[in-house]
């Protein structure tokens, strides 16, 4: 009978301390980033992923797993569709191909405004860069151009697209898209092989790794556009879209369907999870990234690396994505042509 009961309290006690057991303890978290490996979003999901873990009651594994092609609309579609949403995993995905659902494209089988959103590591204004030995000192000599130059692109709902098609409509530049290409170092080394002239990506990307660091001590690149309101320092001699605007004097219907266009730029590097993530398990993720992105030794790693960190938090992310696929019809369809010609 004492042999009976002291196994009796032994179940008792193990059955205890496993209900009480967080539920991310000896767990990993896979994320699935829907970028090329080495891209500014696939490294910057990757110093998330070295230092949340810690944060999270459990302290689970994280490992990254790249899913690319068609400018993250793959990712985000395994996202939606097939991953469990059981907080076990997450995705790191552009900002802006909420233009794809918008335009109706078939491969698109999500709702952006249904992810589970729980934080975004940086907002980062966007530049366009013309191979310097081009005569294209500005944008003024691009719509002058007898033939418009290429720029490259991943796909048609990331910034490589849209925003020099966005030039084009509110400037009256010319630019011929080349797209497809599998991530940014490919459509660098296209430039490098003279192949295309321009690409548009985020400031921070262009200051934070090669061929960048490269590109700007040899004068490779000119720079002759940026989005922010304000010039960034780090390329004070480039115009800004609202100073360019005034000085072309854009309409106010184009100046209109700029902050649908530039909405890429508030979702920054979005971490994203499958709708339908239990309320707990969001709460966990969202107050970890949280903490992640204030940690000092991933404060510390990212300055060592040029990472910009500028969190923006998941309630903030969701509201935008619900915000941003409920727009009027007229501004719809406006981006649509916009986006197909």
């Amino acid at each position: 009978m004492k042999a009976i009961l002291w196994l009796l309290l032994f179940l008792i006690w193990t059955s205890s301390a496993r209900a009480q057991s967080p539920f991310y303890a000896g767990k990993t978290i896979t994320v699935v980033a829907g970028v090329s490996a080495g891209s500014a979003y696939d490294l910057y999901a990757r110093l998330m992923a070295q230092y949340m873990g810690k944060h999270i009651p459990g302290n689970p594994t994280f490992v990254v797993q790249n899913m690319t092609g068609a400018g993250s609309i793959i990712g985000a579609n395994y996202l939606y569709n097939i991953s469990k949403p059981d907080g076990l995993t997450i995705g790191a995905i552009q900002p802006s191909i909420f233009f794809n659902q918008l335009m109706n494209q078939k491969e698109v089988k999500f709702d952006w405004g249904k992810f589970t959103w729980i934080g975004s590591s940086d907002k980062s204004d966007h530049l366009l860069y013309m191979r310097a030995d081009l005569p294209y000192k500005s944008l003024a000599d691009v719509r002058r151009a007898p033939e418009p130059p290429k720029c490259g692109s991943t796909g048609a709902g990331t910034s490589g697209s849209y925003i020099p098609k966005m030039l084009e409509e509110i400037l009256g530049t010319k630019f011929t898209i080349v797209a497809g290409y599998q991530g940014g170092g490919e459509i660098d080394l296209a430039v490098e092989r003279g192949e295309l002239q321009c690409r548009a990506l985020t400031i921070q990307a262009y200051h934070s790794r090669e061929p960048y660091h490269t590109w700007r001590r040899t004068n490779f690149a000119r720079i002759v556009m940026q989005t922010g309101r304000t010039r960034d320092p780090r390329i004070a001699d480039a115009p800004t879209l609202h100073e360019l605007m005034n000085e072309h004097k854009t309409p106010e219907s184009g100046r209109r369907l700029v902050p649908l266009v530039m909405a890429g730029s508030d979702f920054g590097r979005p971490i994203i999870a499958p709708p339908g993530v239990p309320p707990d398990k969001i709460k966990i993720l969202r107050e970890a990234f949280n903490k992640t992105m204030a940690d000092p030794e991933l404060l510390a790693d990212a300055k060592r690396k040029n990472f910009d960190i500028a969190p923006t938090p998941g309630e903030e992310l969701e509201a935008l994505a619900k915000e941003v696929v409920a727009q009027p019809p007229e501004i719809v369809e406006r981006l649509r042509n916009l986006m197909s010609q």
